[in-house]
């Protein structure tokens, strides 16, 4: 992983830090945006370039909600359905993600590998129930209504 202009990138983000182990994060971005997900061996790649054990690359991988553990589908899908958006019909959001993308069930992905949803835990926009992030993007006052146009939005 960590070869050639990955490598120049990773150099980069240890420069900015005072001890390797504090680049673990970025790293384990890195990893994710190339490959999609952080498989056991990515973690022990990550541990060989900064240094520290694969077992505290792993503590930090399963602590976090952010990394992915096993491939998901080019749109990773997170539906928020915490009191306040389930009052809004949050429930019913994710019904129509899952119908409308072919997923048969929270955290499989669909026959086409485009799609993987799941519910979280508060996406911080109560305001906005219910609120979406899909990859990096965020799409506020989710209605069942809305998903089919939003997926057809998906680029």
């Amino acid at each position: 992983m960590f070869v050639g202009a990955a490598r120049a990138e990773l150099d980069k983000i240890l420069a900015r830090y005072p001890h390797k182990q504090a680049a673990l994060l970025p790293a384990l971005w890195m990893l994710q945006d190339a490959r999609g997900w952080v498989s056991e061996a990515g973690m022990e790649e990550v541990a060989a370039a900064l240094e520290i054990t694969p077992a505290y690359v792993k503590g930090v991988v399963t602590f976090y909600t952010m990394y992915h553990q096993h491939p998901v589908g080019t749109y990773f899908i997170q539906v928020c359905t915490t009191t306040p958006c389930n009052v809004c019909g949050a429930e019913d959001v994710v019904k129509a993600f899952l119908e409308h993308t072919g997923c048969e069930d929270l955290g499989l992905t669909s026959p086409d590998g485009k799609y993987t949803v799941i519910e979280v835990e508060c996406l911080g926009a109560c305001g906005f129930a219910t609120p979406v992030q899909i990859n990096n993007d965020y799409v506020e006052s989710v209605t069942p209504e809305s998903v089919p146009r939003i997926l057809s939005e998906l680029k």
